[in-house]
């Protein structure tokens, strides 16, 4: 009886390379450096030189004028960080995800913050925003996770301008009053300055009475010698 021939090829690949013989692995020694090294960089806030003063939770949004509505500027942490040097405020917020700055300002003391009609957990305000790199008049509202922390939002923004604004009638004062002590000063050396300089009219009077008295003394004086 013909053997039947074998005509499926993926059977045939198959005993071909359970009967091909087992190469042992070659360890060649070669190590393989990384294209390319990275190293640890620090990367900058922008807020190592403040302090916090509030971390909460929060959506943003801002108006748009031409649209006439309220438009989201991004979901994150509102922050109000005072510089350790200058004593100054501002309320940062960045979104959580992209780290995108949606709101970059200054608290002054004009800054006023009401509850937005209709919702306890919102709050609005004005302000001149740098968010997106340019001075722009904006007007915000905040929406937190809870009634306590609109409270608290509110509260603080209210301290922070009261205590601005005491700073820069302190600073006003202390202004006025170097201006004041370095007028004063000035005022008196120039005093001593005109002391220092006669007045050439008194020194004319009293060169005449002087010359005058000489002349007296020498006729009187002839005239006591002779009654002697």
């Amino acid at each position: 009886m013909a053997s039947t021939a074998k005509t499926d090829p993926e059977e045939h690949n198959r005993e071909d390379e359970e009967n091909a013989p087992v190469a042992d692995d070659e360890d060649t020694g070669a190590q393989v450096a990384p294209i390319v090294k990275l190293e640890e960089v620090a990367v900058s806030t922008g807020e190592e030189d403040e302090d916090p003063l509030l971390d909460l939770k929060a959506k943003l949004y801002r108006f748009d004028k031409e649209g006439n509505q309220w438009k989201e500027r991004g979901v994150g942490n509102v922050k109000l960080l005072k510089h350790k040097v200058s004593g100054k405020v501002r309320l940062v917020m960045r979104q959580s995800k992209t780290l995108k700055i949606c709101a970059n300002h200054l608290v002054l003391p004009t800054m006023t913050v009401q509850e937005h009609a209709g919702n306890d957990k919102s709050c609005v305000w004005h302000a001149t925003d740098f968010a997106d790199g340019e001075l722009k008049e904006e007007m915000f509202c905040i929406r937190l996770a809870s009634v306590e922390n609109c409270k608290s939002f509110m509260e603080m923004i209210q301290e922070v301008a009261e205590s601005q604004g005491k700073q820069e009638e302190n600073k006003d004062a202390t202004t006025t009053a170097d201006l004041l002590e370095k007028l004063s000063v000035g005022e008196g050396k120039s005093d001593e300055k005109e002391e220092e300089k006669s007045d050439p009219a008194s020194v004319d009077k009293k060169a005449v009475e002087d010359t005058a008295k000489t002349e007296e003394d020498k006729k009187d004086e002839p005239v006591s010698k002779a009654s002697a």
